[in-house]
């Protein structure tokens, strides 16, 4: 097959052999994959700091099934934003860890490209604000399926009026008092705030208010953890630079 450039941003890199390094990379013409960067290690002319993780690239690639070949990289940006500030760098290491883990390998999904191309932007630009990691979950759900249902009950599917009061099931559905007595509180706010964060794709836009980013944030938690496998490397690290 012959080389093609694609923009992608990178998820994850190992070292591989004594010089090579093994890349995940979503790409935005391919999804997610794998790649072998042969020599990457000792060949600062075709990567240099390129493979690092969150960075966004220009990739010479050959597409394969299983890994890919990757021929060289040019930077489109390290985000050296994120890269001066811990908060940053444990936000950004969690936002492409979950891409990583809920993607398949080879499906497209621009719209995603563009919400972490986006994330990584803002997070880079200044002060990392829990509001926008909430915003981009909400809308990191949606995109791959997992839209959280505001106005229904997931287990009974009597109507929600906005002012009703909602609970957060163990896995991040909303449900309503009856069914969900035993969940934590989402208030009309949370409510109103979480559909806010769906009608609009930009960052800044939705600003939550303290109590109404604990219970968005519960719910949150529960939806993407009710899809994984096991719990997220980077949340670890995440829980301990943001205890709240």
């Amino acid at each position: 097959m012959e080389p093609t450039r694609t923009e992608a941003i990178v998820l994850a890199a190992m070292d591989y052999r004594e010089s090579d390094r093994i890349v995940t990379l979503f790409t935005l013409q391919y999804g997610k994959l794998r790649g072998v960067a042969k020599g990457a290690k000792r060949s600062a002319r075709r990567f240099g700091p390129a493979l690092e993780p969150f960075a966004r690239i220009d990739v010479e690639l050959v597409v394969r099934e299983g890994l890919s070949s990757l021929r060289g990289a040019d930077i489109v940006t390290l985000y050296p934003g994120i890269r001066r500030d811990l908060r940053a760098i444990g936000l950004a290491g969690y936002a492409v860890e979950l891409v990583d883990r809920y993607l398949p390998d080879g499906a497209p999904t621009p719209r995603l490209f563009r919400l972490l191309s986006s994330y990584l932007e803002r997070l880079d630009q200044g002060e990392p604000l829990p509001s926008d990691r909430r915003f981009f979950e909400a809308n990191f759900l949606n995109i791959l399926g997992y839209r959280i249902s505001l106005d229904h009950c997931a287990s009974c599917g009597v109507e929600l009026p906005a002012t009703a009061e909602r609970r957060a099931g163990a896995s991040g559905m909303i449900l309503c008092a009856s069914c969900g007595r035993y969940g934590a509180s989402v208030g009309p706010e949370a409510a109103a705030l979480l559909g806010r964060c769906l009608a609009t794709g930009r960052f800044g836009a939705v600003l939550f208010s303290p109590q109404s980013l604990r219970e968005a944030g519960t719910l949150l938690d529960g939806a993407i953890a009710a899809h994984l496998t096991r719990p997220l490397n980077s949340l670890v690290f995440l829980k301990q630079i943001e205890p709240d």
